[in-house]
């Protein structure tokens, strides 16, 4: 009964898989490389022993990158336009504002290029998502957007810009490194800046890849991730690790697949990083009530321990719980609501579901979403560990005697405002209820 943890702990499938993912390269929403990505990942999964391995093709605004400058004084400092960004040159007085708080955004910014941070304070009740800082931004007439990497390094962030309604942002954004914005702050605060950014939006397609093991029940139990990554990176950790992740959990439940009482669908999403365009898809045609769980892998694998998100709801506490004692392992586990990733589209509806990744001190996202997010920072026994753990959770979570109960938007909505995630939420267009 134990043989598959042994054959998980020595298995090269998921890792492998890894490597082959981030040699691809580019892997932005509507690319190529998310294509071969979404193929790989298919046949992948196929090849663990899941069935009916597919990619469901959807369309999408596409994004192209182009060249980016700030010009400051005589000079021209690096940076790389924000996806989704409009093609714009604009030129304003820089106004450096710290950390970006809402507060920070009552200054008079109309007209201007706003610079912030990529974090917020050590003592700050919650993280503020560079989106929600983009549309203080836009609400305030800014001109243009800077945003500037906590993290040294010379790694200028990336991220998308832009709502499901409007795809494209209203004002040109650019992320520059810790030492360019120290530089902008030091000599060109109150100065007049240029910002200039190139890129095409052609309408384009992704997709998400499908595939299941168990019995063929009404109700399911939904394991995710996303195949897509910024074009600037390998994209190894955020989400090549999660992917990697379903492909060897797909492994090691086709050798439990007797043990499910529930079907098991895998399900890895495409246009995860421009505003969880595939998952969104995904859950606006599902039948939500019969999804019993959601386990979304999302940027795990860089940190030893896991971290699971269960955004309140007891059954999956008392599940992720179980498994730790079980195997005497150690499992993060917080209620807090994470609005972010795949598993929000189906949790915001009231479906059960974690958000897992891997717990480090990073403040913010660390290496994720610059060049430096690769292969090289991962480790094959952390992907192996992680995979142990998440396999009996799936099976736990599969099991008859286990029912989680799905919660009222109105709930959700409530805990939101509780958490004060409502606000931001509002300002970025996220807000469904």
């Amino acid at each position: 009964m134990t043989d598959w943890i042994g054959n998980t702990f020595v298995s090269t499938t998921g890792w492998d898989f890894l490597e082959a993912l981030v040699d691809i390269g580019n892997r932005m929403a509507g690319s190529d490389g998310e294509r071969a990505g979404l193929k790989l990942t298919r046949d992948a999964l196929a090849d663990a022993g899941a069935r009916n391995a597919r990619i469901d093709d959807f369309s999408i605004q596409g994004w192209e990158r182009g060249e980016s400058t700030i010009e400051a004084g005589e000079t021209e400092q690096d940076c790389i336009a924000l996806p989704r960004s409009p093609s714009a040159a604009v030129t304003g007085e820089l106004v450096d504002l710290g950390y970006g708080l809402p507060d920070d955004f009552e200054a008079d910014i109309d007209g201007k290029i706003v610079m912030v941070s990529t974090t917020v304070p050590d003592d700050y009740d919650r993280f503020i998502h560079r989106r929600e800082k983009y549309y203080y931004a836009v609400e305030g007439g800014a001109a243009g957007f800077v945003f500037a990497n906590h993290v040294p390094g010379c790694l200028p962030p990336t991220g998308s810009v832009g709502t499901a309604d409007a795809p494209i942002g209203d004002i040109p954004a650019v992320g520059v490194s810790q030492e360019v914005g120290g530089r902008l702050a030091r000599r060109f605060d109150g100065e007049s800046v240029t910002v200039d950014v190139t890129c095409a939006t052609p309408e384009a397609t992704s997709g998400n890849v499908h595939a299941e093991l168990g019995p063929d029940t009404d109700e399911e139990v939904i394991v995710s991730s996303h195949v897509d990554a910024h074009d600037i990176a390998e994209g190894a950790m955020d989400n090549g690790a999660g992917t990697a992740t379903v492909v060897q959990l797909a492994e090691s439940l086709a050798a439990r697949e007797a043990q499910l009482d529930t079907r098991v669908r895998f399900i890895c999403y495409g246009s995860e990083e421009v505003g969880l365009v595939g998952s969104e898809y995904e859950a606006e045609q599902a039948d939500l009530e019969a999804i019993k769980a959601i386990v979304n892998i999302d940027s795990n694998v860089y940190g030893r321990t896991l971290s699971l998100g269960y955004h309140g709801f007891e059954a999956l506490e008392a599940a992720a719980d179980r498994v730790g004692d079980r195997f005497d392992h150690p499992i993060s586990l917080s209620s807090n609501l994470v609005p972010h990733s795949d598993h929000w589209p189906f949790v915001q509806r009231g479906v059960p579901g974690y958000m897992v990744s891997g717990e480090t001190e990073d403040r913010g996202r660390g290496w994720g979403h610059t060049f430096a997010d690769t292969l090289e920072k991962l480790e094959h026994r952390n992907l192996t560990e992680q995979s142990i753990l998440l396999c009996e959770l799936v099976v736990e979570l599969a099991d008859d005697t286990v029912e989680p109960t799905h919660k009222s938007e109105t709930a959700i909505a409530a805990a939101l405002e509780a958490e004060d995630l409502a606000e931001g939420m509002k300002v970025i267009g996220d807000w469904p209820y």
